[in-house]
């Protein structure tokens, strides 16, 4: 683990756990696994740093910040490759995606640090003090630069707990942290499963919680913060809908929908894993689509040709197959193009289903897997309505050729985030999140520093 500026063994409280390749089942590292002990050690250096660091004249802060953005540049095929060897995802889009994001996010945060009096939340922000943030395993390095960055741009002090499957380039960030001669203490990062989350988000020494992962953990979260001085901001679950009209550019709309629910394997929070297509232009845009999906290749995340690399884990894969064995029991048609899966590793086959209603629960629940259910409408009204029966308001798209029916159409859904004639694009300087059981506050823009401002 990584505390007060150095890396160290668990104590007596915590242990080990080994980390794998998704794509091959080998073992990549054994990692200390933080007890309740070496919890108390990070929060407590974290206090100690924020003192010092909270004092920093912001354009000191902003050094650090574009230092650290800069060696992530610098490292970055090391970072690219670490991550698609500990999450599955395809190097193309751990290197053209996920770590480009990374050092953008540091770099606008570091262009903030200095100017929060400007940032509309008063004359004279002040930090919270120390944050706790507990991030997934989707998008390991990109959630770390979500929630560090602003943090230490605001004057906060971190600790950071990356999930158990995929801790290795969080411990990676650590190694630049130190390249960066950032002050010791100022972000410390505990590796371990969901009691040590648990024992991070509810010790008395944390000023802030920031969570991203599943509703079910973000609800007993808020259940623990209840009643505490503790800010919390969550970012949950999703099931987007992503609304095709008949006057859509087809093929570009094609491009979309496999980007929105195949990219990264459909680990994504904001997936479009339900497609919404006007009737009159379902036949056109199914035949596209299976088309195009016959052209995936799934294989080697080390692979630069791979579109669909391996699921993150052998239970987020049981889970996968679970709820695609449902849709199929309820009625619904499967289809997946054809598709030789790796013998070793864990692998799904991108799918669809057609025939899907509202009640399926493939159609309710978040699969986060390459599971696209397909639904249709007739009007408008028809699309905002089945786009909204759901628990979930993180994000939507909209495909369509006419301006004024897209920016209606956005007015009316509730979701955090919505695309037009695009899918799954990000950007630092936009502010994203959710309603509704999809979680509250925004990371990124300006918006993302409110959540590390008193």
């Amino acid at each position: 683990m990584f505390i007060d500026g150095a890396f160290v063994p668990a104590s007596s409280s915590g242990g080990v756990f080994k980390t794998v390749n998704p794509a091959s089942e080998e073992v990549l590292a054994e990692v200390a696994s933080a007890g309740a002990e070496d919890v108390d050690l990070a929060v407590a250096a974290a206090r100690r740093a924020f003192g010092p660091w909270s004092a920093l004249p912001g354009a000191e802060r902003a050094k650090y910040l574009f230092r650290i953005a800069r060696i992530i540049q610098e490292r970055s095929r090391e970072l690219a490759v670490l991550e698609s060897l500990d999450n599955g995802k395809p190097i193309r889009e751990s290197r053209d995606v996920d770590v480009p994001l990374v050092a953008a996010h540091f770099f606008y945060y570091a262009g903030w640090a200095d100017k929060l009096k400007y940032a509309g939340f008063g004359p004279d922000p002040r930090p919270l003090g120390v944050a706790a943030q507990v991030i997934p395993w989707n998008f390991p390095l990109l959630m770390l630069a979500w929630k560090v960055a602003p943090a230490l741009a605001a004057g906060n002090t971190v600790v950071l707990k990356p999930a158990e499957t995929t801790p290795l380039s969080a411990l990676f960030f650590a190694d630049i942290c130190q390249q960066a001669e950032l002050p010791p203490g100022v972000v410390n990062i505990i590796t371990g499963a969901g009691e040590t989350g648990r024992a991070l988000v509810e010790h008395p020494g944390v000023d802030k919680v920031a969570f991203t992962g599943s509703t079910e953990v973000g609800r007993q979260i808020a259940r623990s913060v209840a009643g505490t001085r503790k800010r919390l901001t969550l970012e949950l679950g999703g099931k987007a809908a992503n609304i095709v009209f008949d006057d859509a550019p087809i093929d570009q709309a094609v491009e979309g929908i496999v980007n929105g629910i195949f990219f990264n394997q459909g680990h994504v929070c904001c997936a479009g894993s339900r497609l919404l297509v006007q009737e009159s232009a379902y036949d056109e845009v199914l035949t596209a689509l299976k088309r195009r999906m016959a052209t995936l290749r799934v294989g080697d995340p080390l692979d630069k040709n791979t579109d669909v690399g391996a699921i993150n884990s052998a239970a987020q894969l049981a889970r996968i197959r679970e709820l695609s064995e449902v849709g199929a029991t309820e009625g619904a048609e499967r289809w997946s193009p054809p598709c030789e899966l790796p013998a070793q590793g864990f692998w799904f086959a991108p799918t669809i289903f057609t025939g899907v209603t509202q009640a399926h629960r493939i159609a309710r629940e978040e699969i986060f897997g390459p599971v696209l259910s397909v639904l249709t409408f007739r009007t408008p009204d028809e699309a905002i309505e089945k786009a909204n029966n759901t628990p979930y308001g993180l994000s939507a798209g909209i495909w369509s050729d006419k301006g004024s029916l897209i920016l209606a159409m956005a007015d009316k859904l509730r979701a955090g985030v919505v695309w037009a004639n695009t899918f799954n694009k990000f950007d630092p300087t936009s502010p994203f999140g959710g309603y509704k059981e999809s979680g509250y506050g925004r990371e990124g823009g300006r918006h993302g520093l409110e959540a590390y401002l008193a």
